[in-house]
């Protein structure tokens, strides 16, 4: 069965108490003790030179559990992370709700916490910069189900800020474990970077364009302006749009693992 991500923000909701307590008790047991500047506070933040590491537990709602972020290294423009998480479904879940989004963002986020000229962001679509993303990361041997994935975020105006929706929604999956699958429905497919992808097209209150790739992979070195141009030639994106943010992390559904990243980076130009 393929799993939906629900029809959720992914912005910054307040932690109850109840929560924060949860995930206090539960971080060590969710990720290592020892790793540096680690975080267990849902949406607390972690900046690494140009990037932060967010919490992200925006369908926490949905699920009961923790999940923690740890920032390793940064030099220049190459970062190390990551994130361990046990997720199981409450009342109100289901295997089909996504509980976290736990990830890197460069660039904006409902707001620039990072000084948005270090970010080389916003980019316009019909500009055609290169936009490389370098990512090697590691899984636990049983992940749950959930998939790993970068995020874009595209805006009709280059002046974005914490009020602004954004048009549309780029996701770029290259690993899925447990059956994860994504929002909306199958409308093509297309060779990029050296694999296939599978294309699905969906809505949330804003566009939402998934590219899953057919293969896992957990190394990959993509130019991102080598998928909005895919849905360019094919009319599902203006040229005229703006690439406000980049986020790469793992949505989880359910289940208990962890995410490791020897290895991130993104350059834009």
């Amino acid at each position: 069965m393929q799993h939906r991500r629900p029809r959720l923000s992914k912005k910054a909701k307040t932690l109850t108490a109840t929560a924060v307590a949860l995930a206090a008790a539960a971080g060590v047991t969710v990720a290592q003790a020892g790793e540096p500047s680690k975080r267990c506070t849902a949406f607390d933040t972690i900046t690494l030179g140009k990037y932060y590491v967010n919490n992200n537990l925006w369908g926490q709602d949905k699920g009961t559990g923790s999940q923690c972020v740890w920032g390793d290294s940064a030099s220049g423009d190459t970062v190390s992370w990551g994130t361990g998480y046990t997720w199981a479904n409450n009342a109100r879940g289901t295997d089909a709700d996504v509980k976290s989004y736990a990830s890197t963002v460069l660039g904006w986020h409902w707001g620039w916490k990072v000084d948005q000229a270090r970010t080389g962001l916003p980019v316009k679509v019909g500009d055609r910069k290169k936009m490389t993303v370098s990512w090697e990361f590691s899984l636990s041997s049983t992940p749950g189900t959930m998939n790993v994935a970068h995020d874009l975020w595209l805006h009709a105006e280059n002046t974005a800020d914490w009020q602004d929706q954004p048009t549309d929604e780029i996701m770029i999956w290259l690993n899925r474990q447990g059956g994860a699958g994504p929002l909306g429905t199958k409308y093509g497919s297309v060779s990029l970077g050296g694999a296939m992808w599978d294309i699905y097209q969906g809505d949330i209150g804003w566009k939402v364009y998934s590219f899953v790739r057919r293969t896992n992979t957990t190394k990959a070195t993509l130019d991102l302006d080598d998928f909005t141009q895919a849905l360019v030639r094919r009319k599902l994106l203006g040229n005229d749009k703006y690439v406000s943010g980049i986020e790469s992390g793992t949505e989880v559904f359910k289940g208990t693992g962890r995410l490791d990243t020897k290895s991130y980076s993104v350059t834009i130009g």
